[in-house]
This record gives C-alpha cells, structure tokens and sequence, in this order.
C-alpha cells in the first residue's frame, strides 16, 4: 500500500492551514464576570478596592459602575501585543488603558497608562493628561476623542515602540527608549521615565468617573505579537 504520497499531501496541506497562534482572541468572549480578571485599588493595585466598584459583561460588553476608584486588571502578564477596543464615557468619565502594569503600584507611573477621559472631568488638564495621552508623559499629537460616542482604540506595543490610533487617527508614535522626560506622581515626587517602564505587565481598564457615570468597553480584543 503506498502511503507515502497521501502523507506528503497531508502535510503540505497543513503547512498552509492558519494557527490559531497570533491572531486576535476576545478579551471578554463570555457575559458575566470576567474570569482572569481582578479588581484593585485605583492608586495601587497591590492593594484591594475600596467601597464596592463592579465590572461585568454583557452582550459582548464590560461595564465598570458601582464605587469609582480601581483598575480592573488582568492576571496574566503580557509584552508585545496589538489590541483594539470601542469605549464610551459619560460627561464627567475618566477612564484608562493600564498597559504593562505591575502587580503593585501604580499602572500611570509604574506601568503605563493610556488616558481615556471627557474634557469635563478636569477642564485645567495637560495635553498629556487627555484622551490618547501616555499619562502626565507623552502628549497625544491631537485631540480627537468624541465625548459621550463611541471612541475607537487601536494599540500595537512591541518592545520599546508603541502607537495608538484613535477614531482613525495615529495620535501616538513613538521609541519609548527616546523618553527620559521627569515625569511627577500626583504626590510631586518623580516617577520612573518612560524608558525605564516595565517591558511586560498587565492590562486593564480603570473607572475614576464621576456623577455615578459609567465605563463602556466593547469589541475588546488582543493579539499577542
């Protein structure tokens, strides 16, 4: 019986079959409450939140409510990655992209933290501390973030670049190796510069918002590089 023939095709067939490996997975494929996910202190997530702050999903949707004042984190760690997401605020929203956070600490200072927030939380706020922002470190190029609609996020982080584009727009690209820039923590004193960033961490998703408003993530999804 000859076999070997069939084996050949076989194997060349699957040569060519897609993996599964390197393409976009949903970070939130089931409603409920995310598993691999936990809730943490806004300003150290080596601490508990305070009060009684929610994240669940439904329809494909995560919605942060309840107590502000936390990061909704994931457990795993990740590096080099490209992700996207829709996400929508109230008037008084602030909200955020930890990206490469520790396990404690700070993600805006010890970690990363993409800017997600309405002009009306705070009407005296830098370029830096503003939707599309690298917090209180790098300024977006512009400002294009839609209050109270759907703002659409794509991020590819590899190694030491990072760029985010925004409703269409490139608004961050850039060699974080470039940056020694002081960056300060709320308290005044001086953060890491973001060439000192952690290179992996995890990723997640923060609600300061005010007036009981609410956090709307949909379409989340990543793609490890």
């Amino acid at each position: 019986m000859r076999r070997a023939p069939l084996l050949s095709l076989f194997l060349l067939t699957a040569s060519f079959c897609p993996s599964a490996e390197g393409e976009f997975q949903p970070l939130f494929p089931k409603d409920g409450v995310p598993e691999g996910w936990v809730i943490r202190h806004w300003s150290d997530v080596g601490k508990v939140a305070e009060g009684r702050p929610k994240w669940s999903v439904q329809d494909g949707m995560l919605t942060g409510d309840g107590d502000r004042g936390c990061w909704f984190l994931t457990e795993k760690d990740y590096a080099d990655f490209e992700m996207e997401y829709d996400f929508k605020l109230g008037p008084r929203g602030n909200s955020g992209l930890a990206l490469r956070a520790p396990a404690a600490g700070d993600p805006a200072f010890d970690g990363m933290e993409m800017q997600m927030a309405d002009f009306r939380y705070n009407e005296k706020a830098k370029d830096s501390e503003l939707t599309g922002g690298l917090y209180r470190a790098i300024a977006p190029s512009e400002q294009v973030y839609k209050p109270e609609q759907w703002n659409k996020v794509h991020i590819t982080l590899k190694g030491t670049h990072i760029k985010v584009v925004l409703n269409g727009k490139t608004v961050q690209d850039t060699d974080l190796a470039m940056h020694g820039e002081e960056v300060l923590r709320h308290n005044g004193q001086k953060a890491p510069a973001m060439k000192d960033r952690p290179r992996k961490g995890r990723i997640g998703f923060q609600n300061l918002s005010r007036d009981s408003g609410l956090v709307e993530i949909k379409g989340a999804r990543i793609k490890e590089l």
